[in-house]
């Protein structure tokens, strides 16, 4: 990408809400950007954005004004995700998938939702095995709580990708230590090796 495709995704990722659903296509926000920057997608490709966010991709790109694609799902309410507290049984598959860290709990204990970071996103659906995650219009949420800005989302979701990174990072450590461990005589380090 060269500087002035760089810096045209870097306006488009700033108007986009930050919630990285996913429903677009692309694995998040900034993916997105990048698509709409270099002719790859069409702006109409974000249902939690919605109108307003359609308008302004149009007057910055200069790109007509369309409807929300329906095959990226609907405009509708702001909304959170809610976990049923008798249903969850603290299998923690939610936790991973949300993309600004605002579900909380320990492996096997309930879980729960802090509304006042929810995006909507609705990643922690699929993978709970019970379904007793659901969507809530963001007003019927106790407590209730304005949308999170977009920028505290992405700010959000900044931490939770370099927090993932380092665990990926410090989990090819401990395996090449093993793999070290294993490969040297009766399971010594290798001279040197911490």
């Amino acid at each position: 990408m060269n500087l002035a495709t760089t810096s045209a995704a870097d306006a488009i990722h700033a108007l986009l809400p930050q919630t990285q659903c996913t429903r677009c296509g692309y694995s998040g926000c900034r993916p997105y950007a990048e698509a709409i920057a270099v002719g790859d997608a069409d702006i109409n490709r974000c249902p939690p954005g919605g109108s307003a966010t359609l308008a302004q991709l149009a007057a910055l790109t200069g790109r007509p004004l369309r409807p929300l694609d329906p095959d990226c799902g609907t405009e509708g309410p702001a909304s959170v995700a809610h976990i049923d507290p008798e249903r969850c049984i603290g299998c923690a598959r939610c936790l991973p998938p949300c993309p600004v860290d605002a579900i909380i709990g320990a492996q096997r204990q309930m879980h729960t939702v802090l509304v006042e970071l929810c995006t909507g996103c609705e990643l922690c659906i699929a993978p709970c095995p019970v379904d007793c995650i659901t969507l809530l219009p963001r007003e019927a949420a106790r407590p209730a709580t304005p949308e999170p800005r977009p920028a505290d989302n992405l700010r959000r979701h900044d931490v939770h990708v370099a927090r993932q990174r380092r665990r990926e990072t410090e989990r090819l450590a401990r395996l090449a230590e093993r793999k070290a461990r294993a490969a040297s005589p009766a399971g010594a380090l290798p001279e040197g090796t911490p």
